[in-house]
């Protein structure tokens, strides 16, 4: 069964919207640089209001461990969307037992078997960083491990995604949007298409 992953809630109401349609995971962004950031303070009132049955994972783009410690009270997940290596993740995993994510840009065959080598818990698959691009799914069809489906998901083709490669988990940021901001009617079809799969 396909899992769901709502990325970059950043408001109360996308909280409130997420409590009624139940994804599995959604994420918080702490990338400075990203329109969808939030401060550790904000994610903290906004978690303090998630249902518990869902899980929350922290975007991280090449923080320092140091810096991310401050963070594994208010995250159930750990993904890391910079240039971190396999070092930096066995080094993490000293200090917590939170499953990590890596995220890879795929554009090619030789991207896969980087990203089928990590030593995190999970890969995410994406089309690039974060920013909403659609990639050749053929390259996926031989990916031997769990896998986050990323890079230009929306309401209209989750459920091909799914149907086709059956990821572990598909995430989604930019297609539950309009003007920049998550939209309640895009969150919830997103779901419900992917519900629909399984």
């Amino acid at each position: 069964m396909t899992k769901v992953k709502l990325c970059g809630l950043s408001r109360p109401q996308d909280i409130e919207v997420v409590n009624q349609i139940k994804p599995d995971y959604i994420g918080f962004v702490f990338a400075e640089k990203s329109k969808r950031y939030v401060s550790l303070a904000e994610a903290e009132l906004l978690k303090s209001k998630l249902d518990g049955d869902i899980q929350t994972v922290g975007v991280f783009v090449n923080k320092t461990i140091s810096d991310i410690v401050w963070f594994l009270d208010i995250v159930d997940v750990i993904q890391l969307h910079g240039n971190e290596n396999d070092e930096y993740i066995r080094k993490l995993k000293t200090i917590t037992d939170k499953p990590i994510i890596q995220a890879f840009v795929i554009q090619n065959q030789e991207d896969i078997c980087s990203a089928e080598k990590s030593p995190a818990d999970f890969i995410l698959l994406d089309g690039g960083k974060g920013d909403g691009k659609l990639f050749d799914w053929n390259l996926l069809t031989a990916v031997q491990r769990p896998y986050f489906l990323a890079g230009g998901l929306d309401t209209e083709n989750v459920a091909e995604a799914v149907r086709y490669l059956q990821p572990y988990a598909v995430d989604v940021s930019t297609g539950i949007e309009t003007d920049g901001r998550k939209d309640k009617n895009k969150m919830t079809a997103f779901v419900h298409a992917v519900r629909k799969e399984n």
